[in-house]
């Protein structure tokens, strides 16, 4: 069905309404996981994909702790695996960003940029997170201008360049070595005295010629003018100040979750979790939660994509006993 909405003289986008078993929000490893078990249910659903296809994981260089990839798949190969065996069974993916969510009463009503109305019988998100920022000068500025948030995306225009990888998880790991393929050197800075990656990650790091680690040190300001050419430092213990040259800072210092929109209907945790029970269920009956934005613990590839399963299990299940 499409309909016009005009006033004032103004003649406005035709909007398209469409009515969905089951609606999947997000198309990282847990909505297309989600996608996959509906469709292979006959549910016939939509994914809305936002802005980005595959998710965290998409950017990432080489994921080497799925089951079944035992060289390791790199992260926008697994998510075009993930697609085209969702698609295999009927799945749709449409491109679009949500802008207003409805769930006082089903079906849910969902409006997204791509000029469609979702009423959707059942809702999967999967929305997944965000970088979260330093929050210190210099970084909005220079973002794009040698700060960034991807090395695989990033990584090849600091080729014999110095750069520094801000973080000590498996993340902040995973892409420091990824950029010694690059960088002539590369710095970690990490706010403790050790890594929170696995032992495997910090070994691999660790004997990397190309690495080395400053540590229980902040920063404080990125410096620059038309690109980045400094950071400056707090040693958090000391409380000693510096600056370390370099051309490029990385950034892994976690994600929050991208679930602003479901504030005051959805019960979210104190970091803006969105709270599910081991059902995947929220607090509204028929709208369930997978991957990185219901999962502040582990934040794995197949953690996701078991969430997404077991999502997509329970809408089953929902819409055979309320429909």
């Amino acid at each position: 069905m499409e309909f016009n909405l005009s006033g004032l003289g103004k003649r406005q986008k035709a909007l398209m309404e469409k009515d969905v078993k089951v609606l999947v929000l997000g198309a990282g490893p847990a909505g297309m996981t989600a996608a996959l078990y509906a469709a292979r249910a006959e549910l016939e659903p939509i994914v809305l994909t936002g802005m980005q296809l595959g998710g965290q994981a998409a950017i990432t260089h080489t994921i080497e702790n799925y089951p079944g990839f035992p060289e390791g798949v790199g992260g926008s190969e697994i998510g075009d695996l993930f697609q085209k065996q969702a698609e295999r069974f009927g799945a749709k993916f449409e491109y679009g960003s949500v802008t207003e969510v409805d769930l006082t009463k089903r079906p849910f009503k969902i409006t997204a940029d791509n000029a469609t109305v979702y009423f959707a019988h059942t809702l999967i998100i999967s929305t997944g997170a965000d970088s979260i920022h330093l929050q210190v000068p210099g970084e909005a500025e220079l973002t794009g201008k040698g700060v960034s948030y991807c090395a695989t995306c990033d990584g090849w225009f600091f080729k014999n360049k110095k750069v520094i990888v801000v973080g000590g998880g498996d993340s902040a790991l995973e892409e420091a070595i990824f950029l010694t393929r690059f960088a002539s050197s590369v710095t970690i800075i990490h706010r403790r005295d050790a890594l929170r990656a696995g032992a495997i990650l910090q070994n691999r790091a660790k004997e990397n010629p190309k690495i080395n680690f400053v540590w229980n040190t902040v920063v404080t300001q990125i410096v620059g003018e038309e690109k980045v050419s400094a950071v400056k430092t707090r040693n958090v213990l000391t409380g000693e100040t510096g600056q370390i040259d370099t051309d490029g800072v990385f950034i892994f210092i976690g994600h929050t979750p991208n679930s602003s929109l479901f504030k005051g209907q959805l019960t979210l945790d104190t970091n803006g979790f969105i709270v599910v029970d081991r059902q995947m269920q929220t607090n509204i009956a028929g709208v369930f939660a997978a991957g990185e934005v219901a999962d502040p613990h582990f934040r794995q590839v197949i953690t996701s994509a078991g969430m997404g399963a077991s999502a997509a299990i329970q809408a089953t299940r929902f819409l055979e006993a309320n429909n």
